[in-house]
């Protein structure tokens, strides 16, 4: 009955079913199946209902989609080619940091190709950058500050993994930074070898550039050096962000009106409420399968084939790779309570684990076949998924690398949090 059960999930899940149905009703199941009261995946709905960090979720989204919806993509692009385009790369490296501290505010890789894109794509090939590095930079980047706080899959993780949102915050910065670096030495390097030109510095342009951001720059320092300095928590770093950007989009730049954040709220609230809703039923199944020993089984099942720790973080990437790649925020859900047993019993770190994961998120982005910044960045250019395939595998490879490097180097994770004495 269970096989027939599962097989019968697997093909609502092909036909397109609801994943918030497919894994409250298996868990309704699997407790009535094991003679325990379906109250256990209630209970689960409840712990999360009352989790004091979860308004963290909902009011940075609306923050984020209030940032995409007014001018500042446009702003922070300008400044940041005002600042590094004298650079060499200067200008890809200035679009590597528009687009990280873009999507580390709004949490979504596709709300930073679909605004960003359209900007930095065309500056890329005015420049003189190659057009298979230009589509291959954009698509990688859609994701790039998913490292970053107060990216969205960071807080996710935290909650779900029952780790400290602000250390995991501050353990992911130090990688985040390290993508940025390898990044910013491969975007030099193409530059010189196509001879593309850097974009004389001009104090001008500088001052032009701040002087329209003004209101804007402000807000990483606030929220991330808040959060970092323990001045305030991801919760009240996220109340503090939703207020200063409505202030400031809407009654200093004027980009939106008080009539366009209904609107904003509706589109928002949207995603957070898919978001909460498969997250209470996936905790449900979570219990069932803790009940169940499965972690406690799959380790044992592990050990057998691979005693190193070494050899069970090269396994766990590619499984990453391969669960990222299909479904993004389900994978944070169903995943996390499942391998971080097992791999503390390896004797890894569950914030270094935190990270480790939510590199894989990043790179699985833009993995193909099946890489949801592939098909966004195709609709977004109307080039072929081949094309794009073709364009990002250098990026790809270079991820690989820093992913290496975090994997087999804890202590990039873990020395930020150690240092900062985040609890």
């Amino acid at each position: 009955m269970t096989w027939l059960v599962t097989a019968v999930v697997l093909l609502l899940a092909l036909l397109g079913a609801p994943i918030f149905a497919l894994m409250g009703g298996l868990a309704l199941w699997l407790f009535h199946a094991a003679g325990i009261a379906s109250t256990a995946v209630i209970i689960e709905l409840y712990r999360l209902a009352t989790l004091p960090a979860l308004i963290a979720i909902p009011l940075f989204t609306f923050a984020g989609y209030v940032l995409a919806e007014s001018g500042a993509p446009k702003r922070l692009v300008a400044l940041a080619e005002a600042l590094f385009g004298w650079l060499p790369g200067g200008v890809a490296m200035s679009a590597l940091l528009a687009t990280a501290l873009f999507t580390a505010f709004t949490g979504a890789s596709g709300v930073t190709i679909i605004a960003l894109g359209g900007l930095i794509y065309p500056l890329l090939r005015r420049q003189g950058y190659p057009e298979d590095f230009s589509l291959g930079l954009v698509t990688t980047t859609g994701s790039l500050g998913l490292l970053f706080p107060p990216s969205l899959p960071i807080i996710l993780y935290a909650l779900v993994g029952k780790v400290s949102i602000d250390r995991l915050f501050a353990a992911a910065a130090v990688p985040g930074m390290v993508l940025l670096l390898i990044l910013g030495a491969y975007a030099m390097l193409v530059a010189s070898r196509h001879g593309v030109p850097r974009v004389p510095f001009s104090w001008a342009a500088v001052r032009q550039a701040a002087r329209a951001a003004a209101w804007e720059i402000p807000l990483p320092f606030l929220i991330i050096g808040g959060i970092y300095s323990g001045k305030f928590t991801a919760s009240e770093a996220a109340a503090i962000m939703a207020f200063y950007v409505v202030a400031v989009e809407v009654f200093v730049y004027r980009d939106l009106g008080l009539r366009d954040l209904p609107r904003v709220m509706r589109r928002s609230m949207m995603l957070v409420g898919a978001i909460l809703i498969v997250l209470g039923t996936a905790l449900g199944l979570t219990n069932y399968l803790i009940d169940a020993e499965v972690p406690a089984k799959l380790f044992g099942f592990l050990s057998v084939h691979l005693s190193s720790q070494w050899a069970f973080l090269a396994a766990l990437n590619v499984f990453l790779l391969v669960v990222n790649m299909v479904e993004i925020f389900s994978a944070i859900i169903i995943v996390v309570p499942i391998i971080v047993p097992v791999a503390v019993q390896y004797g890894i770190d569950p914030i270094h684990l935190g990270t480790l994961f939510l590199l894989n998120l990043e790179i699985g982005y833009m993995t193909p076949p099946l890489g949801l910044n592939l098909f966004l960045s195709s609709r977004r250019f109307d080039k072929r998924l081949p094309a794009l395939y073709r364009a990002t595998m250098p990026f790809w490879a270079v991820l690989l690398v820093a992913l290496a490097l975090v994997t087999y180097l804890p202590r990039l994770s873990l020395w930020l949090p150690d240092l900062l004495r985040i609890p």
